[in-house]
């Protein structure tokens, strides 16, 4: 992509630098509330998937030294966005970032032994068509369902390795089951409330391979307010214990 076509942004109060698209799908704070919700540590391998231009996987190896990362991500242009910001961050020879698909059954079957997977699934809002450049996207966001994401993320945790996902409220549902579907359990569910009071727009669901624990819902986060928790995760880095 072309610099003018690109603007670099801070994450987590600067400690990540972020080059993206100056138009379309831009990271902001599901990528770092997700990156705070995976429990990887030192020395562990995690997947994201669908990584965009990087902002998860930089959150998530600005807050855990030492990681092993497997990303991967469908548009040729944001995958090699990601390598460059992999780069930039100092943490080229920690992420490995492939141009693939979600669907695809080969790539499925070629993922390593992980002890961590996490993505933010594509969506459109009803009634909000995507900008023309995004058509393409928007109809394989509609193509693949949950339930590839869910099993494209599962098929190399190991036996009690995590999967984390971020979503719209309005979906959760559906993820619960496809999660399941995907041989996930022990599933926890964070609300995350734009401000007190207000119905949460995004949760953070997670689970674990083989989990046979009960589900649970856990206290939310609020986003917006004098509350100082949600600032320690956007800005300090801190962790999302699910």
């Amino acid at each position: 992509m072309a610099c003018s076509e690109l603007t670099e942004d801070g994450l987590l109060g600067g400690r990540v630098r972020l080059l993206q698209p100056r138009q379309g799908l831009r990271a902001g704070h599901d990528a770092v509330l997700l990156a705070a919700a995976v429990p990887a540590r030192p020395g562990e391998r995690v997947l994201e998937a669908g990584c965009g231009s990087g902002a998860g996987f930089l959150c998530l190896l600005a807050r855990v030294p030492g990681l092993s990362v497997l990303a991967v991500e469908r548009d040729a242009g944001l995958a090699a966005l990601a390598r460059e910001n992999a780069a930039r961050n100092g943490f080229a020879a920690q992420v490995t970032v492939l141009e693939g698909d979600v669907a695809d059954p080969a790539l499925r079957r070629s993922l390593p032994r992980l002890q961590h997977a996490f993505a933010n699934p594509p969506y459109w809002p009803a009634g909000t068509p995507p900008p023309h450049a995004l058509r393409a996207g928007a109809t394989h966001a509609e193509e693949v369902g949950l339930a590839d994401w869910a099993d494209f993320l599962a098929q190399g945790l190991a036996h009690r390795g995590s999967l984390t996902m971020v979503l719209p409220a309005a979906r959760f549902a559906d993820a619960v089951e496809a999660l399941r579907d995907a041989g996930c359990g022990s599933l926890a569910l964070l609300p995350l409330w734009p401000r007190a009071g207000q119905p949460a727009k995004r949760v953070l669901l997670a689970g674990r391979r083989g989990g046979r624990g009960p589900a649970r819902i856990l206290p939310g986060l609020v986003l917006h307010g004098p509350e100082e928790a949600a600032d320690r995760v956007l800005r300090e880095g801190a962790a999302l214990v699910l």
